[in-house]
């Protein structure tokens, strides 16, 4: 890789390259330590004189901003507090775009990782499980696989919709484990879900349409649609889900999780089912499905999903691996009614071509063999401890100020206050004690906020719930 310096003229040659190395570490693109060419090669790649750039090197030398060792090369011999420079003006002065900049400066994400002040040793953060149950021997093995997956067509682009052979898997294993009906030609493989709802916005969203989502609900969605124009509106709940009733006339695309509603956990009942999907065919809306952890079921018969009671094609099923494997995988999926199958495949062929193929062949070589069920058991029985731990010290422990809202799957719950609780005080304390609390209130828009806690239980281990619960009721207690 050839050191990018540029020569003008015939003048002051050894200056030109001295000064534009001087200036490069100086500035810290070139790191401390790094290693410069051989000023032979370096002289060939300019077109100088070995003895130019030699001396170059020796100024370099003398101002010790590099340093020689014998038998290995010249490196760099940065200063202690390198001079970065801006690669750009400050500020947005002159800009054409400055208010379009502002505007994304200004926008709140408020479940972005990872958090200002770091994680505490007992944390509640929601929608992250524990990496020490991923079976990574299993994975590991299946990336072996991938890698020797289509090597005449290594190198090369892949197909919008995602592999043939995991489009067939994710749709087995949503049809067995959540009703959802559909063939492989209806699946799209997306980067997680949030470029799902990206896509979906990008194909149905214009400036100033509305969109209807359960408020409180998941912000990153409420955010979302918001940045690509649309009025959002918040829509309240009661104890069967979303008040459909309250969808406006000229709704475009409604919003909703109703396996486990995000972040009460109520599932959404069936009579409420019906009555959103007879709203959304009457307005002409598009429903997004989000069914984002309820593989963990613990309690209740699985209600059919909204896609399965679909009649008119006006549900799109969106689902991630987030949640059940690894964040990091970024490996999600849509189904989609025929009428929406093209649009969306241009528009993901515009924005990213393809997702990763060889974690997709990886994922079909993990649903295939079985890997996937195996750790969602595993961890469903792991998951279930911890919610059972966590009902019984909210019913003794913490019943003075709180109650848990009913929950039958997933793997969060959400705390009511049942008196006066200062909640942002209470989570500043608890963090003091080495508690990550979280506040419901962060996901209300419209809606005056209900006060309570968001409480996560993937990323916690069961011997510590009760440990951390004991220094919350301790710090309620001095607040009292």
């Amino acid at each position: 890789m050839e050191l990018h310096i540029t020569i003008e003229g015939r003048k002051d040659l050894a200056g030109q390259v001295y000064r534009q190395l001087s200036d490069a570490i100086r500035s810290g693109r070139l790191a401390d330590g790094q290693q410069l060419p051989p000023s032979r090669l370096l002289a060939e790649q300019l077109g100088l004189s070995r003895k130019t750039v030699s001396e170059a090197y020796s100024r370099l030398t003398l101002d010790k901003l590099v340093v020689g060792r014998v038998g290995a090369g010249s490196f760099v011999q940065a200063p202690a507090a390198p001079r970065r420079g801006s690669m750009a003006p400050a500020g947005l002065a002159g800009l054409a775009s400055a208010d379009i900049v502002r505007k994304w400066d200004s926008m709140p994400t408020p479940l972005r990782h990872p958090l200002p002040e770091g994680r505490s040793r007992y944390e509640f953060i929601g929608g992250c499980a524990t990496p020490g149950h991923f079976p990574m021997d299993e994975w590991r093995r299946c990336v072996t696989h991938a890698l020797r997956q289509d090597p005449a067509l290594r190198g090369r682009y892949s197909d919008a919709e995602g592999l043939p052979v995991l489009r067939e898997a994710i749709a087995r294993h949503i049809a067995f484990a959540r009703g959802v009906a559909c063939t492989p030609v209806n699946v799209v493989v997306t980067n997680g879900a949030q470029q799902a709802l990206d896509l979906l916005g990008r194909v149905l969203l214009e400036p100033g349409c509305a969109v209807a989502v359960e408020d409180p609900g998941y912000p990153a969605a409420r955010g979302l649609f918001a940045s690509q124009g649309a009025q959002v509106v918040g829509i309240p709940l009661d104890a069967e889900g979303m008040l459909v009733e309250r969808i406006p006339d000229g709704t475009r695309l409604i919003y909703v999780t109703p396996a486990h509603q995000f972040p009460l956990g109520m599932p959404m009942s069936v009579a409420r089912r019906r009555a959103l999907l007879a709203r959304a065919r009457d307005i002409g809306a598009i429903i997004v499905e989000d069914d984002y952890d309820s593989e963990f079921r613990y309690e209740g018969r699985p209600a059919d999903s909204l896609q399965s009671m679909d009649k008119h094609g006006i549900v799109v099923f969106v689902g991630t691996f987030s949640k059940v494997m690894l964040p990091e995988l970024r490996l999600g999926y849509m189904v989609l009614p025929d009428a929406l199958l093209n649009a969306v495949l241009t528009v993901k062929h515009l924005t990213d071509w393809h997702t990763g193929t060889m974690n997709q062949h990886a994922l079909a070589k993990f649903i295939g063999d079985g890997h996937l069920q195996k750790h969602i058991r595993r961890c469903h029985g792991i998951y279930a401890l911890r919610r059972e731990r966590l009902q019984a010290l909210f019913a003794t422990l913490l019943a003075p100020w709180f109650e848990l809202v009913p929950a039958e799957a997933g793997f969060h719950l959400a705390a009511l206050c049942k008196r006066e609780v200062d909640i942002d005080l209470l989570i500043r304390l608890a963090r003091r004690a080495d508690v990550g609390l979280y506040s419901l209130a962060n996901f209300y828009a419209d809606q005056p906020p209900q006060q309570g806690l968001f409480l996560g239980y993937g990323a916690i281990d069961t011997l510590d719930i009760e440990p951390a619960l004991t220094r919350v009721r301790d710090i309620l207690v001095e607040m009292d």
